[in-house]
């Protein structure tokens, strides 16, 4: 539900306070996250072992070096594919400091995990979460969870930027059609 704002006798509809509505960060999008996390744990895509693969250049608000993983997890009886990126920093981190320190230089791990027909099939029933590097969700500035759809109906926020990667599949790296055996 969108909220209006009054402006000079013009109704304005407002995408800043369309997130006020918690199309993320809920109780539920808490649980479901850590839930991915475990999996991820047990996969060595998050915590000691990490897998390492080669690290990329990136930008904001990812990072400035970052890899990527595709892969599929069962979350809660549901398998779907699951798009892990992990996000390096400082500006003038090298590939050879990351991969010499990786968790010295993880800022963040964001994912991407398909959940089943009908969570949102308007985005392709994607699920975002932020991660810290010990596994916490993220916040935003009102300390609400970045988990679940985040973005949604918004200017900002990891839906209001993957709608717009190319191959109409919420994913820039790769068109890809990633499929769950």
């Amino acid at each position: 539900m969108k909220k209006f704002v009054f402006v000079a006798g013009v109704v304005v509809a407002s995408s800043v306070f369309a997130q006020d509505t918690m199309m993320f960060g809920s109780d539920d999008d808490e649980a479901y996250a850590l839930a991915i996390w475990d999996s991820m744990l047990e996969s060595d895509l998050a915590g000691d072992g990490l897998v390492i693969s080669y690290p990329y250049p990136g930008t904001d608000p990812h990072g400035f070096l970052l890899e990527t993983f595709y892969t599929q997890a069962t979350i809660n009886g549901h398998t779907g594919a699951l798009v892990v990126k992990r996000n390096y920093g400082p500006l003038d981190v090298s590939e050879d400091e990351v991969i010499a320190d990786p968790k010295g230089h993880l800022s963040a791990i964001t994912i991407m995990f398909e959940r089943e027909a009908g969570y949102d099939d308007a985005t392709q029933n994607w699920f975002y979460a932020k991660y810290l590097p010990e596994g916490s969700l993220d916040v935003n500035p009102n300390g609400v969870s970045l988990a679940g759809l985040v973005g949604k109906d918004a200017d900002a926020g990891c839906i209001a930027c993957h709608q717009n990667a190319s191959g109409d599949d919420y994913i820039f790296t790769t068109d890809a059609r990633l499929t769950v055996n």
